[in-house]
């Protein structure tokens, strides 16, 4: 067999091979995706009365007034740094991840018992800080905190709301979501999704 015939087969090979895994794989599962999972496959993106787009249930959003649940904190403020004041590059490069200091830093030591830390903030407030409240996460876009500590907020926002504290405990309960397959992780519950239904609520 000649040079020529070898060449000749090996580049409609690479075509065939490029033209499945470059195009038609790719095309197929967009299609799926698309089809069985439409809201995963475009981000479970979360939507107002209106339609228009408020967040994603995947990506967290701070969260600070009495009269929501506070998310936990982000390194990166959830990427809604200032636009002008935005030193860290935050919007421009869409960073995420966590601060890395090690529990004796300072910097970490002051953002969290500092004068204006978490800890102290969510003690003034009445709170019984947890761990979420006051770490953050690896990623710093944690959707989640734990159903713990959605109910160590309960008295400030019903005191905030003038609504019953047994009306935002059945409001945790009913936004909480159980393990992965009844096994895998911790129940976590979304905040974005459970201030909106408390908005709905009152």
């Amino acid at each position: 067999m000649s040079l020529a015939t070898e060449a000749s087969r090996a580049i409609r090979s690479t075509l065939v091979l490029w033209i499945i895994s470059a195009i038609i794989y790719p095309f197929f599962t967009i299609a799926i995706g698309q089809i069985v999972f439409p809201s995963q496959a475009n981000g479970s993106l979360i939507t107002d009365s209106q339609g228009q787009v408020i967040g994603s249930s995947l990506i967290g959003q701070p969260f600070t007034s009495d009269r929501y649940f506070n998310s936990r904190p982000s390194t990166t403020s959830y990427s809604t740094a200032n636009p002008k004041q935005d030193e860290a590059k935050i919007l421009q490069t869409g960073v995420s991840g966590a601060s890395n200091l090690a529990p004796s830093n300072s910097a970490l030591l002051e953002r969290i018992q500092g004068k204006n830390g978490d800890f102290t903030r969510l003690k003034t407030a009445g709170i019984q800080p947890t761990a979420d409240l006051v770490y953050t996460s690896g990623s710093s876009l944690d959707p989640h905190i734990t159903p713990t500590a959605a109910k160590a907020q309960i008295s400030r926002i019903a005191k905030a709301r003038g609504i019953s504290p047994q009306q935002l405990e059945t409001l945790i309960q009913q936004h909480t979501d159980s393990r992965f397959l009844g096994i895998f992780g911790e129940p976590g519950v979304n905040v974005l999704q459970l201030n909106l239904a408390l908005d709905a609520l009152n």
